[in-house]
C-alpha cells in the first residue's frame, strides 16, 4: 500500500509516503545531512549518533567536542575512501549513509504503522563523470538503503523525478528543461511534459536527455574559503626552516576547503605538523587560528556562517560572513560582485554544458517552453541570471527547492510498480 520516495542529498535529506491506493503523498520527512558522534566517556560506554537538527543541536550544546560529519554524498564516488574511524569503532561510506536513511525509515515507519521495504531512490544523472566511480558510488547507496531495512530499491534520477513534481500542475504540454542544482552537483533533464500522461507507466520515450555537472553549493562555498578566507587561516605565510623561507604547505588550506576532506581532515600528525609550523612561523596568530579550526572540528559552523553569507546575496548586494569562536573572531564583508567574480568559471563550466547538453538533442533555446529550477543552489544570483539570459525570464519556473525531488520520486512509483 506504501511506497517510499527517498532523496539522500548532500545538504538535506527527505523522505516522502506515497500511498500507491489513493495515488497521493501523505507526508514528508526532512532532515539535514548531518550525523554527529558524541565522545563517549570511557572505552567501554558505546558509540552514539544522531541525525540531523539533533545531531546539529547535540553538538552544539557539547562544546563542539565529539566528531561532526556532512556532505557524505560527495565521498560516495571515491574509491580512495575505504572506511574511516569514530572513536575507535570502523565506518564505511555505506554505514554512515545508512544512520541518515535510517533515521528518515524510522520516522516514516512509525507514522504509517508498518515497515515498508519498498523504496524510490534518488541519485544524481552525474555522481562522477568517470563510469567506474559514478557506478560505486549507485552501489554504496544500494547497500546502505538495505542496511536501513528496504528490500525492493529502485532508483530514478533527482531531475526526472522533479519533472514528474512540475507535470502536475501543468494545463498543457510543454518542452521543459529541467534543472537540479544541489549541493554536489548541477542535473539537467530534457522531457516532453503532458498532464494527461502523469499516470501512464512507461514515460522512456517523453525523456529525451539527461546529464550532468559535478558542480554545486558545496563549491561555491569552497570557493568563498579559498578566495577570500584562507589567509585569515595561515595562507600566504612563510616559516623558517634552517637557511631558507619556505611556504606553508598548500594542501592544509585545499583541505579546509573541501567538506569530503574536512571530514576527515584531523589526527595526532596533522596536530604535530600543525604545531611545529605554529613555532616555524613566530608562533602567528593565523596559524593558531588553523590549529583551532582543525583541532576543535570548528568547519561545520564555519561552513554554517560562509552558507549563510552566501544565501544572503541571493537578494542583498552585500553581507558579512561572521563567526567567532575562541581565537577566531571573523567578520568579513563580501560583495555579490566578488562572490560572483569567486564562481564565474564554476557558472561558465555550466553554460558550457548546457550547449553541448542541448546539442545533443538539436534542441535551440527558444525551442524550450519551461526551464523548471529545482534543489538549494537554485537561489544563487548568478545562476539564475545565465538561465534567464538563455531562455528568457517568462521561461523560469520554480516549485518547492528542497522537496520537488523527494516528491517526484513518489510520484514516479508507476513507472516501477507495474
Amino acid at each position: 500500500m506504501y511506497i517510499y520516495g527517498l532523496d539522500f542529498g548532500t545538504s538535506n535529506s527527505a523522505l516522502s509516503i506515497y500511498n500507491t491506493a489513493s495515488h497521493q503523498i501523505e507526508k514528508t520527512f526532512t532532515a539535514a545531512s548531518v550525523l554527529y558522534f558524541p565522545q563517549p566517556k570511557n572505552a567501554r560506554e558505546p558509540i552514539q549518533h544522531f541525525v540531523g537538527k539533533e545531531a546539529i543541536e547535540r553538538y552544539v550544546s557539547n562544546a563542539l567536542e565529539g566528531r561532526l560529519m556532512k556532505s557524505l554524498k560527495s565521498v560516495l564516488p571515491h574509491t580512495s575512501f575505504t572506511h574511516t574511524f569514530v572513536f575507535n569503532k570502523k565506518y564505511t561510506a555505506e554505514t554512515l549513509v545508512a544512520l541518515i536513511l535510517s533515521h528518515l525509515k524510522a520516522k516514516a515507519d512509525a507514522f504509517v504503522g508498518a515497515e515498508v521495504d519498498r523504496v524510490i531512490l534518488g541519485r544524481p544523472v552525474v555522481f562522477d563523470e568517470k563510469r567506474a566511480k559514478d557506478q560505486l558510488a549507485q552501489d554504496r547507496i544500494r547497500k546502505a538503503a538495505k542496511i536501513a531495512g528496504f528490500k525492493d530499491i529502485y532508483f530514478q534520477f533527482e531531475p526526472i523525478a522533479a519533472a514528474f513534481t512540475y507535470e502536475r500542475k501543468i494545463q498543457k504540454k510543454e518542452m521543459v528543461l529541467v534543472a537540479d542544482f544541489g549541493g554536489g552537483t548541477s542535473d539537467f533533464t530534457l522531457m516532453q511534459l503532458d498532464p494527461q500522461k502523469s499516470k501512464e507507466a512507461n514515460r522512456k520515450e517523453d525523456m529525451l536527455a539527461k546529464g550532468g555537472v559535478h558542480i554545486g553549493g558545496d563549491d561555491f562555498d569552497a570557493r568563498i574559503m579559498w578566495h577570500q578566507l584562507v589567509p585569515y587561516f595561515g595562507y600566504g605565510l612563510q616559516y623558517q626552516s634552517y637557511n631558507k623561507k619556505l611556504d606553508l604547505p598548500l594542501h592544509y588550506f585545499k583541505n579546509i576547503c573541501s567538506w569530503e576532506k574536512m571530514n576527515f581532515f584531523k589526527g595526532r600528525k596533522i596536530k604535530s605538523d600543525l604545531e611545529y609550523y605554529h613555532y616555524a612561523t613566530g608562533y602567528h596568530e593565523a596559524v593558531a587560528r588553523l590549529m583551532t579550526l582543525v583541532g576543535n572540528n570548528l568547519g561545520y559552523a564555519l561552513f554554517r556562517a560562509i552558507e549563510k553569507a552566501k544565501i544572503g546575496l541571493s537578494e542583498l548586494e552585500e553581507v558579512v560572513i561572521a563567526y567567532q569562536q575562541d581565537n577566531i573572531d571573523l567578520n568579513e564583508n563580501m560583495t555579490l560582485e566578488a562572490f560572483n567574480s569567486f564562481i564565474n568559471k564554476d557558472i561558465t563550466k555550466i553554460d558550457r554544458y548546457l550547449t553541448d547538453f542541448l546539442a545533443t538533442k538539436n534542441i535551440a533555446d527558444q525551442h524550450i517552453d519551461t526551464v523548471f529550477i529545482t534543489g538549494g543552489s537554485s537561489m544563487v544570483r548568478a545562476i539564475k541570471g545565465l538561465l534567464e539570459k538563455r531562455f528568457g525570464a517568462g521561461a523560469i519556473q520554480s516549485g518547492d527547492n528542497f522537496n520537488s525531488v523527494v516528491n517526484g520520486l513518489a510520484y514516479s512509483s508507476a513507472l516501477f510498480l507495474r
